[in-house]
């Protein structure tokens, strides 16, 4: 199936993920390209996004699934004209790969700290990503439940970004299970509230499958 390479910044990180869904449907047909469509009673336009986006969130590597109802060509060109500012598509994947081998994501999180950023502040907050287990309650379609989020953060790298930000670059897991990126900000919220910031921006940068290779 065809995919969309897609980022989504500035104001658009406010779109909902179903909206965003919508956005996608309204280009096309500005750009005169026809979705296929579901059969049925309520026939529903084939167009898919992996991974929801939390909203507020930025990413440089949103991927959408779709099907035309014929072999038009397409760039992305043709869809960025008839797209909202902070919705830009980056490349188009003639032949994506199955999503279930979507395994991780790199994200990155700039904490900000009206009184700083200190060295005490970086050791602590690197001794709770370190410890034993970090149990959150996590949200799901079967309900709330407790998890220890741990074995889902592969790698975690922070580094000070100015005198009041924080910067982590983070390899968490993807799907089955998976690990928002978010979390790693209620954690402190919850275990070091001290060491909370005032600020918090958070952006996907890229997609692996399993060996490390970028996903597409």
């Amino acid at each position: 199936m065809p995919r969309l390479l897609f980022e989504k910044t500035g104001d658009s990180v406010w779109i909902s993920h179903l909206d965003t869904m919508r956005v996608f449907q309204r280009a096309f047909r500005r750009a005169g390209l026809m979705l296929k469509h579901s059969q049925g009673f309520t026939p529903r336009a084939i167009v898919s996004i992996a991974l929801p986006l939390s909203v507020g969130v930025h990413s440089r590597c949103e991927l959408l699934d779709y099907e035309l109802e014929n072999d038009a060509a397409l760039t992305p060109e043709i869809l960025n004209d008839a797209l909202p500012v902070g919705i830009r598509v980056r490349e188009i994947i003639e032949n994506g790969r199955k999503i279930k081998e979507l395994t991780h994501l790199r994200a990155s999180l700039e904490l900000t700290y009206d009184r700083g950023v200190t060295d005490s502040l970086l050791q602590e907050l690197d001794a709770l990503y370190h410890g034993e287990s970090l149990i959150l309650k996590k949200h799901s379609r079967k309900g709330e439940t407790e998890t220890d989020i741990l074995p889902m953060l592969c790698d975690l790298q922070m580094e000070k970004a100015g005198e009041n930000a924080l910067r982590m670059q983070v390899l968490v897991c993807a799907q089955n299970p998976s690990l928002n990126p978010q979390l790693l900000v209620n954690a402190i919220e919850l275990y070091a509230p001290h060491l909370a910031p005032d600020a918090v921006s958070i952006r996907r940068e890229e997609l692996f499958d399993a060996e490390g290779n970028v996903f597409r």
